[in-house]
């Protein structure tokens, strides 16, 4: 099977090609709802993107920003799929930075909860005593 050299493509088929997004619906939703930007700007589904620009994609709490290495139409495996492109640096940098904020968010005091059984019976002595 002889392999067509792609020039551009539409931005919402090559989010899904590289599995960003599970289907083309998806990805054209976040397309129109501003999660992605071509060039730090906003863009419609149909934009044609070429190698070497670059995206800003906001997934979750995830900001990432990547550089298009390659163009395909078709989906692959993720192996191949992580081969169109390359994210920067910083953008892996904050990432990491903000998981980490994020964990560090979640770690609370720890709270009694509720009573064991043989503090409910202190309680109820309690309680009783007076």
């Amino acid at each position: 099977m002889t392999e067509q050299v792609i020039i551009s493509c539409r931005l919402d088929k090559w989010l899904w090609a590289a599995r960003f997004f599970k289907t083309r619906n998806i990805a054209k939703e976040a397309i129109a709802g501003g999660k992605i930007h071509f060039q730090g700007e906003r863009c419609k589904p149909a934009k044609c993107i070429q190698i070497g620009d670059e995206l800003t994609i906001r997934i979750g709490y995830d900001t990432r920003t990547i550089i298009i290495k390659a163009l395909s139409e078709i989906r692959r495996a993720a192996p191949e799929a992580q081969k169109l492109y390359e994210e920067t640096p910083e953008s892996i940098k904050t990432r990491e930075q903000a998981a980490a904020q994020r964990k560090l968010g979640m770690i609370s005091i720890q709270t009694e909860g509720r009573p064991t059984k043989k503090q409910r019976r202190q309680i109820h002595q309690f309680r009783e005593s007076n």
